[in-house]
């Protein structure tokens, strides 16, 4: 499975984080349908860190397509209501 992480890299990770992944995307969902900054931004993080930690960096050159694209690190919860809502971004 391929993840961008916008404005920062792609990332291969390999199946067996989708669960992790999933379970982390829904915290984040919940968070934004309650409004709570806090626990958005602790879910959210924690999903780039699974993404940054159990992947490997695809190169810059290389040119593959994403699976999934996660918005920015520093995006706000406004603007992740958008995104992060119903089954999330990874449905499952």
């Amino acid at each position: 499975m391929i993840v961008r992480i916008s404005t920062e890299a792609q990332y291969e990770l390999p199946d067996s984080e989708l669960e992790v992944l999933n379970k982390l995307d829904n915290e984040a969902v919940m968070a934004c349908e309650s409004s709570d900054e806090q626990q958005f931004r602790q879910a959210y993080t924690r999903l780039l860190e699974v993404v940054r930690s159990s992947g490997t960096r695809v190169g810059d050159d290389e040119l593959r397509g994403s699976d999934l694209i996660l918005p920015p690190p520093d995006v706000s919860l406004e603007e992740a209501r958008a995104e992060f809502s119903g089954d999330g971004l990874i449905p499952g």
